[in-house]
């Protein structure tokens, strides 16, 4: 199976980037609903239709959802992907639809996706609601689980560009966690089968991203609602797509969820899950807080007077601005800065820092800047 021929053949190529809204994947889904597959099963807060796909007709039901957090699209554009090659008439295709059942939320914060937020229009983080189910989204989520009563939950989603596999700087571009179902994080029958999928996974993703694979801690939290369907006994997944060098639309790190879905039901498919991996699964690089995007070192400062020489950093935000993302770089800490990597680095070797300003990196300004007054940078980049 080659995995990256796939990923050209059936990526979708109307979607793309960070900013992804019913609005975008609505043609998609109106493609899609040839025979009643797509259903609205629930509104937003603001009243916008939370959509469902169903496909296959295999006995091993299997849960998807994704955009739980409204700013987090790369998992929904690869399980679109994914979605065009279940619609091909190959014999993976047929053997994957004789297999499973899928049923697929791609949007579940409808309003967060159009806000690009990470909580709901009420401001609730849908991922600590699990318990209380106070937001209409949140119990659409649960009432599927309840009806549909699955075999394998995937729960899909991104994170920063702040986190390392590891602290060794790889950049951690894929990372996995089969969430606890206690607060001993003991592993029991259906945590093993996670345990397992993920371990599988890895050993093909480290053939094409090495060490930038990670783990996610994993203290147990009831209110996360990756642990609380670990917690009612149905093995779980969580997907995070991260940051690989250079690809901040996520278009590189989507190829490796894309992977990721095809090898996850590979294995299940062909009842891999016997043996124990966990050994295989702790040796996968822990999740750290180790990067920001921008690293500038040993930049000569007028601090209080006296003159030294040491370095900063500075950290994107994303910024919606008239429907398209802008990645802005704002200043976010000036020190030693030692156990950090920056996605970019820039060695001054004592060059003098200067702004229009107050001739000092503060905290909080806009990456725009001088070196030596001859070198300039804009929004963290050097201006050609």
């Amino acid at each position: 199976m080659n995995l990256e021929n796939l990923f050209i053949q059936y990526k979708e190529q109307s979607i793309s980037g960070r900013y992804l809204t019913l609005d975008h994947i609505q043609p998609l889904l109106d493609r899609l609903n040839t025979n009643n597959q797509v259903q609205i099963i629930g509104k937003s807060v603001l009243g916008e239709p939370i959509y469902s796909y169903q496909i296959g007709t295999g006995a091993t039901r299997v849960y998807l959802w994704s955009q739980m957090h409204g700013n987090e699209s790369t998992t929904t554009k690869a399980s679109f992907d994914f979605i065009n090659l279940l619609n091909d008439d190959t014999d993976f295709a047929k053997r994957m639809l004789n297999t499973f059942t899928f049923y697929w939320i791609p949007i579940l914060n409808p309003d967060g996706a159009r806000f690009y937020t990470r909580a709901n229009s009420n401001e609730i983080d849908l991922n600590r609601d699990s318990q209380d189910l106070t937001q209409p989204e949140s119990k659409v989520l649960r009432k599927v689980f309840e009806d549909f009563k699955p075999h394998y939950c995937f729960n899909l989603h991104d994170q920063r560009t702040i986190f390392g596999a590891g602290t060794e700087g790889k950049p951690a571009t894929v990372s996995f966690l089969a969430p606890s179902y206690n607060d001993e994080r003991e592993v029991n029958e259906n945590r093993q089968k996670a345990i397992n999928i993920i371990a599988g996974i890895n050993k093909v993703l480290q053939e094409y991203i090495p060490g930038q694979v990670g783990r996610f801690d994993d203290s147990f939290n009831i209110n996360c609602i990756g642990d609380t369907f670990q917690y009612l006994g149905v093995p779980t997944i969580l997907f995070e797509a991260g940051h690989y060098p250079g690809d901040y639309d996520r278009e590189i790190t989507r190829k490796y969820i894309f992977f990721s879905l095809i090898l996850s039901f590979k294995l299940i498919s062909e009842n891999d899950l016997v043996d124990n991996r966990i050994g295989e699964y702790l040796n996968i690089s822990q999740n750290n807080v180790v990067f920001y995007d921008f690293m500038y070192k040993n930049v000569k400062i007028n601090y209080d007077g006296i003159e030294i020489i040491t370095n900063f950093v500075a950290q994107y935000k994303e910024e919606l601005i008239e429907n398209k993302i802008h990645f802005n770089a704002y200043i976010a800490e000036v020190g030693d800065l030692g156990n950090f990597f920056g996605h970019y680095e820039y060695d001054a070797k004592g060059e003098e820092y200067s702004d229009d300003f107050l001739n000092f990196p503060k905290v909080g300004q806009k990456a725009n800047f001088y070196l030596n007054k001859n070198v300039k940078f804009v929004n963290g980049l050097i201006k050609s």
